[in-house]
């Protein structure tokens, strides 16, 4: 998408908004998909907790990818988007049994994470297949809040666990047909990756019938011009190599997954905001926008950075500016960034919107949540109408809190 097509957008279905470039996401799936192509069985699964869109699932599933789930809504959304049951992988944290069953009716492949569950759900279901999910303790990626793979992560069956975990296994005599890890977001080490890798090719010498291994995913993608990013093809190179190794170790081609969510829609996104007030202070301009972290959290929950273009006036000269929301709180989006100068009513573009944004939205302040639209084929398309007061409401219920005040009340 260009500039001009941007502000179109804008002017016809308001801000803020948010825009999602299907040309992106395409490209992203292909040279994922390519960098592994050495690899005879490769499975790339859309985590869609990034983007749940029904539109983008629907997207994923005619480029023929798989789904990666975390809660029983997004394993139904993936069935209302067309999936087949059994190319979706629900890998919950934390959930109870009852809602792992009710995920096991609808036919997806399971992922479970902890020792407990694991117990429970192979005495009742040992004829299920499950995939578990190791913790290999290596610690990757980018803020400890999406780095996944270190000893005090919630997340997986640590590897000092593996003799209780064949234990279990063994007494139940459950079916694993998988395993598969997540050591973070933001992965830029190929060689800690790598390494993470080694760990759970030995964990699977522990089990003679598996059908896949996955390698999770948290690639990184670039914020800004010249920022660094994972290097997929390097990646694949080295993997593709290694994991095709252990399938002949291992006596059969088993299938490499992966569960890419922010590489593949990340940088297809832009979320628009129009400029309400520009705000001098003694010591800083403010670009205060019709927005705030109830619809990018990111900046202020993570401290990432989005690369803000001022598209009503891209050529005018740079100035300062700290660009900040309507929230009643502490809402920044940027301090001090250059940007090119901002008059109000301007539309500002975040660039890199395109994960976990519209997901993480919320109506705190009690402010309607944006619409989306689908830029697929040069043509604008709304997949998510802007909330309206109505909305707010719909599911509150109004009860009736009438007092019949006593007469010693009212003489008070």
């Amino acid at each position: 998408m260009n500039t001009t097509d941007l502000l179109n957008v804008a002017s016809e279905f308001g801000s803020p908004l948010y825009v999602y470039d299907s040309d992106t996401i395409v490209n992203q799936y292909n040279r994922l998909n390519n960098a592994f192509g050495a690899v005879p069985n490769l499975r790339l699964n859309y985590a869609c907790k990034a983007l749940s869109n029904i539109s983008i699932l629907k997207l994923m599933n005619q480029l023929g990818a798989g789904l990666d789930t975390v809660s029983i809504q997004e394993v139904k959304l993936g069935l209302a988007a067309g999936f087949a049951a059994e190319r979706i992988i629900f890998t919950p944290n934390g959930v109870s049994l009852q809602e792992i069953e009710e995920v096991t009716s609808l036919g997806a492949q399971i992922n479970i994470d902890n020792l407990s569950i694991l117990e429970q759900f192979g005495t009742r279901h040992p004829d299920v297949p499950v995939c578990i999910r190791i913790n290999p303790h290596v610690m990757a990626g980018g803020n400890t809040n999406i780095s996944v793979g270190h000893i005090d992560s919630k997340f997986g069956i640590s590897i000092h666990q593996i003799p209780h975990l064949l234990r279990i296994v063994e007494n139940t005599g459950m079916n694993i047909n998988g395993i598969h890890m997540h050591t973070g977001s933001d992965i830029l080490d190929i060689d800690v990756f790598l390494y993470a890798s080694e760990i759970l090719f030995e964990t699977a010498k522990n089990f003679k019938d598996l059908e896949f291994i996955d390698f999770g995913s948290g690639f990184k993608v670039p914020y800004k011009a010249g920022d660094i990013e994972t290097n997929i093809e390097e990646l694949g190179e080295k993997l593709s190599t290694r994991f095709n190794e252990f399938c002949t170790e291992y006596g059969r081609d088993l299938t490499l997954a992966f569960e890419p969510g922010k590489f593949l829609v990340s940088e297809a996104g832009y979320f628009l905001a129009k400029v309400n007030v520009v705000k001098q202070t003694t010591s800083t301009v403010f670009a205060q926008v019709d927005s705030g972290f109830n619809h990018l959290i990111r900046p202020m929950l993570y401290g990432s950075q989005h690369e803000i273009e001022n598209i009503s006036n891209p050529k005018g000269r740079e100035r300062f500016y700290s660009v900040v929301g309507y929230i009643c709180e502490t809402d920044t989006f940027a301090n001090n960034r250059r940007i090119n100068e901002i008059s109000e009513g301007d539309i500002l573009c975040f660039k890199n919107a395109g994960a976990y944004c519209m997901t993480m939205a919320s109506n705190y302040n009690s402010r309607y949540r944006p619409a989306e639209v689908l830029w697929h084929q040069n043509k604008a398309h709304l997949i998510r109408k802007r909330e309206t007061f109505d909305d707010l409401l719909h599911n509150q219920v109004d009860v009736d809190l009438s007092i019949a005040l006593n007469k010693e009340v009212l003489v008070k």
